[in-house]
């Protein structure tokens, strides 16, 4: 639809933020535009995307960045409260531990991508349950993000748009449209080979595929682990799409 809302917002201080509103679910529904959004970090925001932030209302952030990574980069919008919801980033130190035995290569660090994203399920599911309780609350608009906004926050994302009834084809192209809009940090990990960085850099389908691996692995199917993994019964899912869909 040409009258929809941009998707992408382009920051001169964050890249890759962006509306998870207009996508069709199964049921024939739609998500909702400008409820929520998903970002890398707030912390070099400038003027200019501030006044853009602030026009879009957004009053929540919730941040997946680990204690240090938080620490580097502060949200700069003294109205939005921001929510902590901290997964350790593991990926750089263990490409690092391989550089330093010698065996690093490109496809080790996407196995080390894909592991990464393996644990989101067997260790962290308990900063995705939270994210999902403060949803059930009236906390919108809201944005989602990690320091990058494509890993921690992309599972996020895609299981948010699972609950909501978006289909897998749809899902896994939001994910991917973090390619055409993250600008990577061009200081970041430069001991590392430049394969390497484009690895961890971007984002590929087999990355998401590995985060839903282990939820059949741990919980059968995706349904059982919105279920008991993120507590999200059938009067919770009414209640997630009564707030995050329009008819």
């Amino acid at each position: 639809m040409s009258d929809s809302p941009a998707r992408h917002l382009a920051l001169q201080g964050a890249s890759n933020f962006r509306d998870l509103g207009g996508y069709p679910t199964t049921d024939g529904r739609i998500t909702r535009w400008r409820h929520i959004f998903r970002s890398n970090h707030l912390g070099q925001l400038t003027a200019a995307d501030i006044e853009i932030v602030r026009a879009l209302g957004v009053r929540s952030a919730f941040d997946f960045r680990g204690l240090e990574e938080r620490a580097a980069g502060v949200c700069v919008m003294n109205e939005i409260t921001v929510h902590s919801l901290p997964i350790e980033p593991t990926v750089v130190a263990a490409l690092r531990a391989e550089l330093a035995r010698g065996k690093l290569t490109a496809p080790v660090a996407l196995e080390l991508m894909r592991e990464s994203y393996r644990n989101y399920v067997r260790h962290n599911t308990h900063s995705f349950r939270d994210l999902i309780g403060h949803l059930l609350e009236d906390r919108a608009p809201l944005v989602i993000h990690c320091t990058a906004g494509k890993d921690r926050t992309g599972f996020a994302c895609a299981l948010i748009l699972h609950a909501l009834g978006v289909p897998d084809d749809v899902i896994a192209e939001d994910y991917l449209l973090t390619n055409q809009h993250y600008k990577r940090d061009a200081t970041a990990a430069t001991d590392l080979p430049e394969d390497v960085r484009n690895a961890i850099g971007s984002v590929e389908a087999s990355y998401l595929a590995a985060a839903f691996e282990a939820v059949g692995k741990e919980y059968g199917d995706i349904e059982t682990y919105l279920r008991d993994g993120l507590k999200l019964g059938a009067a919770e899912r009414t209640a997630l799409k009564a707030r995050y869909l329009q008819a």
